[in-house]
């Protein structure tokens, strides 16, 4: 299965694409950043984001997608404007016919690194490690490549992140 995990922001949205291998393990297929100008308007960047996740759908051809529910921000302003990007990522998933799985930060982190509580630094490491890339990602890009993990990891045996979550 190859999943396409996406790091929502209106400045930055990363994504990361992982496939399953049929003998077991991940493969990592791209990974990298939609950034739409700065200087446009916040509706024409939301529009940009839309526009790259669209052609990275087309040319990666996930079958799912894997988003990090909102959980807090430094202040509401930043929260609105990164709940209208994830809207942005998931109506795009939507229109492509693909379902879009959200977890919470704690069960990427445990998904990754083993515990709910990881540093960024922690995740992006065993995100290297589990993918095999010869150095970390670009932050965004890891971010995106730890919920695709997540969601291959949860498929394959959810009782687990289950039991973890309710903690």
């Amino acid at each position: 299965m190859r999943t396409l995990g996406i790091d929502p922001g209106s400045v930055k949205t990363g994504y990361g694409v992982v496939e399953e291998r049929r003998g077991g393990g991940f493969v990592h297929v791209d990974c990298g950043i939609v950034a739409p100008d700065t200087r446009w308007s916040f509706a024409d960047r939301l529009h940009g984001i839309g526009d790259g996740l669209r052609r990275l759908i087309r040319e990666l051809k996930p079958e799912a997608v894997s988003i990090e529910t909102l959980f807090h921000a430094k202040n509401a302003q930043s929260a609105m404007k990164l709940a209208h990007a994830r809207g942005v990522a998931m109506m795009v998933a939507a229109e492509a016919g693909l379902a879009v799985f959200e977890y919470t930060a704690g069960q990427i982190k445990q998904a990754t690194v083993g515990h709910g509580r990881a540093e960024k630094q922690q995740v992006a490491e065993m995100v290297r490690v589990i993918l095999g890339l010869k150095e970390v990602a670009q932050e965004d890009a890891s971010d995106a490549l730890a919920a695709a993990i997540c969601h291959l990891q949860f498929k394959s045996m959810p009782q687990i992140l289950q039991l973890k979550a309710g903690r």
